[in-house]
């Protein structure tokens, strides 16, 4: 009859009957007569396959129905200081931020909310945060990160620094409140000054290539003294070499690279102290000079070098005179080696004579040619 409404509804369905515009029941699966003498009748299907109500009316639902309202759902009442767990056959199905409230069908699956408290601290424990990371919901309500071997996490919670993390994996709420995690390396690091066009004591202008390492002994204050502890400490070390390359003059920065290298060190660990950073070592890589320069070194040293062969030479020219003067004041107090020196400069004379005609026997031509006086 006109009057009456047929209703079926399937094992995965549910079906909201209003009547006047007010819920008066829910009906399960199975077939339905209705009566609806003046068409005040109105039914919503609902598809509880996704366990959540999809309404908008949650609110009127729970006060229509009252204690009815577990026969058919279950109520997610979250507190404005908890976060809710929905599990869904005993898995984690959806995170519900603080304050909320939200129905869901029985029936199909199992359904099961889970309240936590959110701490002081907001860390979320480690077996909740991988439930998390599995619904790829981590990144919705919580600031999540990983703290390497040799570096420093620092939890900052809207805007203030909260603890110092050390290595290992983390998760805290970020619901409420502005989180974050950021991780500072603690291991030695290589900061390179390249290209630094400086000018000397005596006013010579040269470009420096500076290396230095350094570490960081303080994660909060590199941190939190300084926007960006890794460009401060580039500044100091341009500063330092500033300084240092404009109290020297060129050669006592070629003569002496150590002292340049110390007074460097010196400037720039006072100056990364109050930041946290120690620099551990510097040394000066490069010290490139103007072509004009090199030439002018170049000539120097040229100069230099021929002075020091003459004098070798001169020297060793006096030590040669001085011991021909000695040989000569021997052959003067003994005739038999003057005799032998006679004979030496014979032999030298007779090796390049190619031929050679004796008159008078060996020993006339010995007294022709050498003459040799007999003492008194």
């Amino acid at each position: 009859m006109f009057w009456m409404k047929k209703v079926v509804v399937g094992d995965a369905e549910r079906v909201l009957v209003y009547r006047n515009r007010r819920i008066e029941r829910v009906l399960g699966p199975g077939v339905y007569t209705l009566w609806d003498v003046r068409d005040r009748i109105d039914l919503a299907h609902y598809d509880i396959a996704n366990s959540a109500y999809a309404g908008n009316d949650s609110e009127a639902l729970i006060a229509g129905l009252g204690e009815r309202l577990s026969d058919y759902f279950v109520l997610a009442d979250i507190g404005n200081d908890e976060v809710g767990l929905v599990l869904r056959n005993g898995r984690y199905a959806e995170v519900l931020a603080p304050g909320l409230r939200r129905l869901y069908w029985k029936g199909l699956a199992r359904i099961e909310v889970r309240t936590l408290k959110l701490s002081p601290g907001l860390a979320i424990e480690r077996e909740v945060a991988d439930g998390l990371r599995q619904i790829a919901q981590i990144d919705r309500v919580a600031a999540s990160g990983v703290v390497p071997t040799e570096s420093a996490g620092l939890l900052f919670v809207d805007g203030t620094f909260v603890r110092t993390l050390a290595p290992g994996a983390y998760a805290f709420w970020n619901l409420r409140k502005n989180v974050t995690v950021e991780t500072v390396e603690l291991r030695v690091q290589a900061v390179e000054v390249s290209g630094q066009e400086l000018l000397t004591r005596d006013k010579v202008t040269l470009r420096v290539n500076l290396a230095a390492s350094v570490r960081v002994a303080d994660p909060v204050a590199a941190r939190t003294r300084v926007s960006r502890y890794n460009e401060q400490i580039y500044r100091e070390l341009q500063y330092g070499l500033r300084k240092a390359v404009s109290s020297k003059t060129l050669d006592e920065l070629l003569g002496d690279k150590a002292s340049l290298d110390a007074d460097i060190l010196a400037s720039a660990r006072e100056a990364c102290m109050p930041i946290g950073v120690e620099v551990l070592g510097v040394g000066v890589k490069d010290v490139i000079l103007p072509g004009e320069m090199k030439e002018i070194l170049n000539a120097v040293v040229q100069a230099e070098k021929s002075a020091q062969a003459n004098v070798i030479r001169r020297r060793e020219e006096a030590n040669a005179t001085r011991s021909l003067l000695n040989t000569a004041k021997l052959i003067e107090d003994s005739p038999v080696l003057m005799r032998l020196k006679e004979l030496e400069a014979l032999e030298k004379i007779t090796e390049k004579i190619d031929k050679l005609t004796v008159f008078g026997g060996l020993e006339g031509v010995m007294q022709q040619l050498v003459s040799l006086k007999g003492r008194d």
